[in-house]
């Protein structure tokens, strides 16, 4: 038997280089017999252990009998007269299993120290532990909440919600996100990176952003009751100011005409605008030429006979319907067939009404524009962002010299162009936590709760302008068909900038806004009131009376400082500090505004 194992030994190692690892067998002569042990198998290790072990012993002879050697797993035996050791490689021990992080050694174990764990264990244990380290440094920096990771942003934010909590919010373009917004919006979906549309990302990993954002557009859809094959709609805009220039990017091309409400007059800027001394104060005004449409000077309202007129005359190759600042209803049937007259493209920001229209309480875009967009954050309570709805399918339009008969053309080519106009020519990827907060907003507009909150909202926006107007306020038009009422100032002898700044100081948030036919660009003659946000804060019309109260209590505080204190900007600001008045209102306003609940806080 120890032929074959020492033939089987010969064929595997070469004798004429040492093998590299250990073997499973190697022999030794007894070092009585030769000064050095004889290795006929290499790799044998602790040979002169062995020898010492022999001579304590004492042990030889030439019978085949053999004897374990204590301590080294060896058997002493003779041969041929020869003593020899057949030394045996030890059994390897059984590996105790690793302890738990943080878990105390058991002192009855056989092995307690980490000296009884083999190289390889202890490696493996080194990099647990290692790991281990690796993953609270991350718990360290990614796991602390705001208050401890960045007290003073932390302190700024605490600020900012007393202030949500505590005041009346009356801009007209604000509200309260939900709770769940909120928690989309802050969530891990900020980390992925996802340009492109569903299916066809320039990254890998997006399954699950495609799915949300696919969802997203099916509800947008079935928010405004439109049929998928004949409207399409892009999630991604980043604000309807990027949405309108997306459009006009992807259907226009430089220096094209487009015709827009005129911002004085209650129009947006993204419409296109220049000052009275030839500024261009929008980047549809530099790249695209913009000719704008006014209301009556003296009812505020459009007059869609002058628009008309000008329209022929332009040519432009959109026809921009919708405002800023605009308290009516819009005609948008006689709007499309100016723009069939005039060979347009129909498009209506619809940012200020969106809620109105998806609760189906104010006429609708979609029954004759091409092209809609919207902001997504004011009337519908969602995340602030943008959102393009566009025709497809075929396109049936009446054109001048046919307005009785409807001509069948190709089909509409706006998809592509607009979604290729959205990214990349105008940005990168989604904010894929903006896209899930909407889907979230969406499904609430379709539910008859969010219709009751839309019916609330006109009848406070009536309750407020009616309060308004049984003081004396003048306001543009004389009402409101919406949510917002516009308050010329003027008969006070007040500007909006100054009413403003006295209304913040007494924790009523409003904003400024030109009145058509002031100089509205250097001293805005009004302010602009909207009732969405109380609304959703629970307020109903008696609270909107109280409010009226509260503001005209702010006008005659504004008179009485503007009289003390002069014209000037910084004067009138040093009248408002310590001003009795102001800290007595003050009191009053947080007093009825901490009776409502804020959404997303309101534990």
């Amino acid at each position: 038997m120890l032929d074959r194992a020492i033939g089987r030994a010969s064929r595997d190692v070469p004798m004429d280089r040492p093998r590299p690892g250990a073997t499973d067998l190697s022999l030794g002569l007894h070092p009585h017999a030769l000064p050095a042990p004889l290795q006929l198998l290499p790799g044998a290790e602790g040979s002169s252990a062995a020898a010492a072990a022999e001579e304590e012993g004492g042990e030889g002879g030439d019978g085949a009998s053999d004897e374990e050697v204590e301590g080294e797993g060896e058997r002493r035996f003779s041969l041929m007269g020869q003593p020899l050791v057949l030394k045996r490689s030890r059994p390897p021990r059984p590996r105790r299993a690793l302890r738990v992080w943080g878990e105390e050694e058991d002192p009855s174990s056989p092995c307690c120290s980490s000296s009884c764990l083999s190289p390889a264990a202890k490696r493996r244990a080194a990099g647990l532990g290692g790991l281990e380290a690796r993953r609270a440094a991350v718990r360290a920096w990614g796991c602390q909440p705001l208050a401890e990771a960045d007290p003073d942003v932390h302190a700024h934010m605490e600020r900012e919600r007393r202030r949500q909590l505590a005041g009346i919010e009356l801009i007209a373009s604000e509200n309260y996100a939900c709770r769940a917004v909120l928690d989309a919006l802050g969530s891990h979906l900020t980390n992925k990176y996802s340009e492109g549309l569903p299916g066809a990302r320039y990254y890998g990993g997006n399954q699950n952003i495609d799915a949300i954002e696919r969802l997203c557009c099916d509800r947008a859809l079935a928010a405004f009751g439109l049929d998928p094959a004949r409207w399409g709609v892009n999630v991604q805009p980043y604000s309807c100011t990027s949405a309108n220039f997306a459009v006009y990017t992807g259907l226009l091309l430089p220096k094209d005409r487009i015709m827009g409400l005129d911002s004085p007059s209650g129009g947006h800027v993204s419409h296109g605008y220049y000052t009275p001394n030839g500024k261009k104060v929008s980047g549809t005004s530099i790249f695209f030429e913009n000719l704008s449409y006014k209301v009556n000077p003296q009812t505020g309202y459009i007059d869609y006979d002058k628009v008309e007129e000008k329209a022929v005359d332009f040519h432009p190759k959109i026809l921009i319907c919708g405002a800023s600042s605009y308290p009516r209803e819009w005609d948008y049937a006689r709007m499309r067939l100016i723009a069939d007259r005039c060979g347009a493209m129909l498009m209506c920001d619809m940012a200020q009404i969106s809620g109105l229209v998806a609760a189906k309480e104010c006429r609708s875009p979609f029954d004759y524009c091409d092209i809609v967009t919207s902001t997504t954050h004011k009337s519908l309570r969602g995340p602030r962002g943008g959102i393009i709805f566009f025709r497809k399918g075929k396109n049936l339009r009446k054109r001048s010299g046919s307005l009785s008969q409807a001509i069948e053309n190709d089909q509409y080519d706006f998809e592509d162009r607009i979604n290729f106009a959205v990214f990349p020519l105008m940005q990168g990827g989604p904010h894929n936590n903006h896209i899930a907060a909407l889907a979230i907003a969406l499904k609430q507009v379709a539910t008859p709760e969010y219709k009751a909150y839309i019916q609330q909202v006109k009848k406070n926006a009536q309750a407020l302008a009616m309060a308004l107007l049984r003081r004396k306020c003048r306001l543009v038009t004389g009402g409101t068909d919406n949510h917002l009422v516009l308050w010329d100032l003027r008969t006070f002898g007040l500007t909006g900038k100054n009413f403003e700044k006295v209304c913040e100081a007494c924790h009523i948030s409003l904003n400024k806004t030109p009145i058509f036919g002031d100089n509205g660009s250097i001293s805005p003659g009004g302010v602009r009131i909207g009732t969405p946000a109380m609304t959703t804060r629970g307020c109903l019309e008696s609270d909107f009376e109280m409010m009226a109260e509260f503001l005209m209590r702010a006008v005659y505080i504004a008179s009485i400082v503007l009289k003390e204190h002069g014209k000037l900007q910084k004067d009138f600001l040093e009248g408002l500090e310590n001003n009795n008045d102001i800290i007595e209102l003050r009191n009053q306003v947080e007093t009825f505004a901490l009776q409502f609940g804020m959404p997303g806080f309101d534990a």
